[in-house]
């Protein structure tokens, strides 16, 4: 697929492929037959999400700010580096990988090496000097950094002297407004934690009408790529997040409330649940940090349903998705959103994985709902080849039931 190259014009100006493993009428998931496929995968508009959810839903969003994490500098001897943060501040200390000569318009695996340098070695990012302390486990490129300022100071240097993490693939340098989400509060990870960026207030606000609660943590989303073999091989490295304890309140209400839990990336997916296997399968509240790793086989213990970013196969988010939706199902979803010529990566199109998703775009529709605009004979096309029998007229106002019960 091709990737987005610029952000959109409106933050919610893209496009949605919803995956409903279930399909209209229950289908079992392991049927991925081209005659299923109109009952399970259904084309929309990111606008349409508080269609697609019911009330006493969850919405779980990474509130983490994106960093100016590219410092482009150069070391003692005037050689040109680059450092990309890899997280977070970890004390005075912050990880980091090195970078050669470049920008983020040459490909990060087409980018030279940087010099050799050891513990010790000075590095100058404009009027902010930094020295590093060790050299990392995967790579003589991955390191940590102490500035030779701290606390504001060095903030107002970061922001000052740092730009947004970007590659190749975009058009124009970012400006560091369009990689945040409307609700980004802590400055937390190192890209941006795109899946939430096409969620504007708009939405958010016609999900709380409808009944769907939505809630935040924090997890320091990291590089997608470094071009260092050995460093992208590992990825993702283990990343630090923070659950609240009013979110870890509201997922359990969700549950007891037989609602369904649905994340906001695969950053949230890997902190929710990350934190309830390093309990016990319970989910808790507090910091933590997480190497899960998640793919197809994977029984997720908190997650129902996840709003992500289009990805391309194979990738590590493209695995993650298959955890709910099996590797099959995905294979052809991620065909029709190629021949839908969808976008990829930051700033591209998005998925949403969640059973039950095409039953309320269906009553939707059939109760009356036009809040955007539908395909109608998209809609026909679907509902003749699954369930048509077991939709009917719906009694009283505006509701519709299918295979005789309420939905």
């Amino acid at each position: 697929m091709r990737p987005a190259r610029t952000y959109p014009d409106r933050r919610d100006g893209v496009r949605l492929l919803v995956i409903d493993p279930r399909g209209a009428a229950g289908d079992d998931a392991s049927d991925v037959s081209e005659a299923r496929d109109d009952a399970r995968l259904h084309d929309t508009t990111v606008a349409a999400l508080p269609r697609l959810l019911r009330a006493g839903d969850l919405l779980v969003v990474n509130d983490a700010a994106t960093l100016p994490a590219s410092l482009p500098g150069h070391d003692a001897a005037g050689h040109p580096i680059e450092a990309r943060l890899l997280g977070p501040p970890e004390g005075a200390l912050f990880p980091a990988v090195l970078l050669g000569a470049g920008d983020w318009r040459q490909r990060t695996e087409d980018r030279p090496p940087p010099p050799a340098l050891a513990a010790g070695a000075p590095l100058a990012f404009g009027d902010l000097g930094a020295v590093i302390v060790d050299v990392g486990p995967l790579s003589p490129r991955q390191v940590r950094l102490r500035f030779d300022r701290a606390g504001d100071a060095l903030w107002s240097a970061l922001y000052r002297q740092g730009r947004p993490v970007q590659y190749s693939h975009l058009a124009h340098p970012l400006p560091l407004w369009a990689v945040q989400t409307v609700f980004a509060a802590r400055p937390f990870a190192v890209e941006m934690p795109s899946a939430g960026r096409p969620l504007s207030w708009e939405i958010l606000l016609a999900l709380r009408r409808r009944g769907v609660r939505w809630a935040a943590l924090t997890h320091a989303a990291g590089l997608s790529a470094t071009g260092d073999g050995a460093i992208d091989a590992a990825l993702p490295l283990p990343e630090r997040y923070d659950i609240p304890l009013a979110t870890v309140a509201a997922v359990s209400e969700t549950r007891r409330r037989g609602g369904r839990v649905v994340a906001v990336g695969t950053t949230v997916v890997r902190a929710l649940e990350g934190a309830a296997a390093a309990h016990g399968g319970v989910l808790c509240a507090g910091a933590g940090v997480t190497a899960l790793r998640i793919g197809p086989g994977h029984r997720p213990l908190i997650v129902d349903g996840v709003l992500s970013g289009t990805h391309d196969l194979p990738s590590s988010h493209a695995a993650l998705l298959a955890a709910f939706t099996g590797p099959a199902l995905l294979g052809r979803a991620v065909s029709r959103a190629e021949a839908l010529a969808y976008t990829t990566h930051e700033l591209g199109d998005a998925m949403l994985v969640l059973p039950g998703a095409q039953v309320a775009w269906i009553n939707s529709i059939f109760c009356g709902d036009s809040q955007d605009a539908v395909n109608y004979q998209h809609v026909a096309d679907a509902l003749s080849q699954t369930a048509a029998a077991a939709v009917h007229p719906c009694p009283g106002a505006g509701r519709a039931q299918l295979g005789g019960a309420h939905v």
